[in-house]
């Protein structure tokens, strides 16, 4: 069997407001003690691991034992707080701007283009709710075959159409279309398909699919690949990356399939990274302001956690980190600005190892080539040999 990493994405699970969040109007946020406040919130072992040690999250602790993992805390260097820059900054890419948002909606250029490409016309053009938006502009798509686009505080264009009217592979071709036109001024993180099915109010389908950018400089993803290791991708991270650097990929429909995936790759003989994208947390909960939903996903998770750990042998390392906030607690419906949890585990990792706060996750992109033995290439700075036992 080769050297595995598995690195899990807990999408949106935040743990603090970082320093600068009341610039992002995030002051407060604490995604991770928001979702504990719900009923159905047990983590046991993640604690066990150190989750509860990392500052900002300590009030959750309930035992005395010494952590069996290493933890720390880390802050965003660059500049937003979507899911697009936060795992390219994972992948060791730190982005010195902001991807581009449209609060008041899309230029009308840009949407007269996209107009004429696709021979239709154009619903909404505003912030919205996806859930809320097809209820509201549902009933006119049915009736016209206009497209419905919208957008939100993250850098997204995004494309609505009940399924009946826009067959997926059409929807998909149009979102194609909006990844070519959206670039330059107007290049957006994400064109996503955001397909719906049924009678009014109508439900969105498992058939979201994510067009993003290709990061502007190389990853972690590419060297791995370069050098022949797998970069498998489970979830959404082949669409995070736009393919790039990725060796195999498998999309989910959520966090159960997720955790399944993972935990089949566990089985598997691989030499290289499994990088895993959870997405409910984010999608199902932080944006709905879920909080009950939020904490039984993250109970779920934990309860699924000691199925993976027995298949971590020889030099295996997991990784469990995530790439932004989203309080469901607060009035916003939006990602909020805020530093992240790391927590290593393995059969060779020093329990108890407390890495405090590290100044970027790119950190996190270092260890994984360094677990490797490769340096450089990308932003970071290892903390593998702080962690590895003697």
């Amino acid at each position: 069997m080769g050297r595995r990493v598995f690195l899990i994405v807990l999408d949106s699970v935040g743990i603090g407001a970082m320093p600068d969040a009341e610039f992002y109007g995030d002051e407060g946020s604490n995604t991770l003690v928001s979702a504990s406040k719900s009923g159905g919130f047990f983590m046991p072992n993640m604690e066990r691991l150190g989750l509860f040690d990392i500052e900002g999250v300590k009030a959750l602790k309930k035992g005395n034992g010494k952590p069996e993992g290493a933890f720390g805390r880390l802050r965003e260097a660059s500049k937003g707080k979507d899911t697009t820059i936060g795992h390219w900054e994972i992948a060791g890419v730190i982005s010195e701007r902001p991807l581009p948002t449209f609060p008041e909606g899309f230029p009308q250029e840009l949407l007269d283009a996209f107009c004429e490409r696709t021979g239709r016309k154009v619903l909404c053009n505003k912030p919205y709710s996806g859930t809320e938006v097809i209820k509201d502009y549902g009933k006119e798509h049915m009736e016209t075959g206009a497209l419905i686009v919208y957008t939100s505080a993250d850098s997204v264009f995004q494309i609505a159409a009940h399924e009946d009217v826009v067959p997926l592979s059409e929807l998909y071709r149009y979102c194609e279309i909006a990844r070519e036109l959206c670039a330059g001024a107007y290049g957006v993180g994400r064109v996503i398909a955001r397909p719906f099915a049924g009678e009014y109010p109508f439900v969105r389908t498992a058939g979201r699919h994510d067009y993003s950018l290709v990061p502007p400089k190389k990853t972690m993803l590419n060297i791995l690949s370069e050098k022949g290791y797998d970069v498998i991708g489970v979830g959404k991270i082949n669409d995070i990356f736009a393919g790039s650097g990725i060796t195999e990929f498998v999309r989910t429909s959520g966090n159960e399939e997720g955790i399944e995936q993972m935990l089949a790759y566990g089985d598997k003989d691989f030499n290289g990274l499994c990088f895993v994208n959870l997405v409910d947390f984010d999608m199902k909960y932080g944006h709905r302001n879920d909080v009950a939903g939020y904490g039984e996903a993250l109970s779920y998770f934990d309860k699924k956690l000691p199925e993976m750990l027995p298949k971590l042998k020889g030099d295996d390392l997991l990784l469990i980190t995530a790439d932004h906030g989203c309080d469901p607690a607060t009035p916003s419906t939006d990602h909020s600005r805020e530093y992240v949890p790391l927590v290593v585990t393995g059969p060779k990792i020093r329990p108890g190892t407390d890495l405090g706060t590290r100044n970027c996750f790119a950190d996190t992109g270092a260890a994984v080539l360094d677990f490797f033995g490769i340096s450089g290439g990308i932003e970071g700075i290892s903390y593998l040999k702080e962690i590895i036992g003697k």
